[in-house]
């Protein structure tokens, strides 16, 4: 396993080549919005948007490439491909964003061009999707004992879909326990928050195996929020990984320069997308924003080209690779 020298960059004037991006910053005196975005939930997992409702606004931008990466999920996709095409000229790429775990940290990976009937792929959403609910439940009771008490039915009902710790957030607000999702992570919720229960994931490398084994891209989803992102990411490079995110709208150029470099030298394709959630926080940026800056058109082709070669791999391997949903495999130094 190697570590991958995520600090120095050659480029000494952080500016970026109309050839790696779209976004204000391509041409020169001018402004040219962006048109892909690469990172966007619905209510299928934590969204606040229906994939229709997600698909009417960014119908309304500049975008006409977006995919939809809920979280250990894809039942978004076939609504949101039916609305757009309501909207000639707008591609929707089926997309899961896995939740995976190393040591103390979490590392989220993106998977694009998902085949929603690839053997395998359901049964394991559909197990990952039962260990957030009994995390979710542990959490609701751990709560109780802090003399908050939330309704599990609630909490259900506004999830609709995969539940996670945002939907008990805006549960806990509803009920006036706290101003609003962000005020129960940053009190209860948060990675050291004293009513979370932690879920079962598995490590990065099983997660890389797994999208590949069922033909799709593995790509490394925010890498700002990894501890220990060098070395992470060297054993995800010797595995295979695909891309990283490049583009995102919290990025400053300084921060793209950096990434786009680490890109290139590890021969991975430079991705990205606004992550978006319509949580309504203050910092939240709306896909599509002229201001923003997102991944070129030329990254699609290329995500394209290398699901093509996983489906094809796929399609002469025997099984999938289900991961351990416990760690298990794959992950150096997971003790």
């Amino acid at each position: 396993m190697r570590t991958v020298d995520y600090t120095k960059t050659g480029n000494t004037d952080n500016t970026l080549s109309s050839s790696t991006q779209n976004g204000p910053e391509d041409v020169a005196g001018g402004v040219r919005p962006p048109i892909v975005d690469l990172h966007l939930h619905t209510t299928a997992s934590d969204g606040q948007l229906s994939p229709t409702e997600l698909i009417e606004l960014v119908a309304e931008t500049s975008l006409r490439i977006v995919a939809i990466t809920d979280h250990d999920s894809t039942e978004g996709i076939g609504e949101a491909q039916a609305a757009a095409e309501r909207h000639p000229g707008l591609t929707v790429i089926p997309g899961i964003e896995l939740g995976t775990e190393v040591g103390d940290t979490e590392v989220h990976l993106i998977g694009h061009f998902a085949d929603t009937d690839a053997p395998g792929l359901q049964e394991y959403l559909a197990h990952l999707r039962d260990g957030r609910v009994e995390a979710a439940r542990g959490t609701v009771e751990r709560l109780r004992e802090h003399g908050i008490n939330i309704d599990w039915e609630r909490v259900l009902e506004i999830a609709g879909g995969a539940v996670g710790r945002p939907h008990i957030a805006r549960a806990m607000a509803e009920a006036g326990y706290v101003e609003n999702a962000q005020d129960a992570f940053r009190r209860y919720l948060g990675s050291n928050g004293i009513a979370r229960v932690k879920r079962p994931k598995p490590t990065p490398v099983d997660g890389v195996r797994f999208f590949h084994s069922v033909g799709m891209t593995a790509t490394l989803a925010h890498p700002q929020t990894v501890k220990g992102l060098a070395r992470v990411l060297g054993f995800l490079v010797d595995e295979g990984l695909d891309g990283i995110e490049v583009f995102a709208p919290k990025y400053g150029t300084n921060d793209r320069a950096r990434r786009l470099e680490v890109a290139a030298r590890n021969g991975l394709i430079a991705v990205g997308g606004t992550d978006y959630h319509a949580w309504g926080s203050a910092d939240e940026i709306v896909p599509g924003d002229p201001n923003t800056v997102g991944p070129p058109p030329g990254a699609v082709d290329d995500l394209r080209a290398a699901a093509d070669r996983w489906k094809a791999a796929r399609k002469s391997a025997n099984a999938p690779v289900i991961p351990e949903i416990f760690g298990g495999r794959g992950a150096p130094d997971s003790g």
